[in-house]
């Protein structure tokens, strides 16, 4: 569903009266199982990698993290 109010309240109309035609996004040729194996080692990427790091490794990496978040300028 939509967020913006007027589009929620147009999408209820459409809905309503019967018009309402389920858009499908269009083929782009990537295979679903495919695109969900990938999303799945994406999402558990990140937290694998953290877990085979050393604790000295951790600690510089955090410490690197900390230092660019505090270079950051705020507008």
């Amino acid at each position: 569903m939509p967020r913006d109010t007027n589009q929620v309240a147009h999408k209820v109309l459409q809905i309503t009266i019967g018009e309402d035609v389920e858009q499908r996004k269009p083929d782009d040729g990537k295979n679903p199982a495919a695109v969900a194996l990938g999303r799945l080692g994406g999402k558990k990427g990140g937290k694998a990698r953290w877990a085979k790091l050393t604790a000295e490794q951790r600690s510089e990496a955090a410490s690197l993290v900390a230092q660019a978040r505090w270079r950051k300028k705020k507008h």
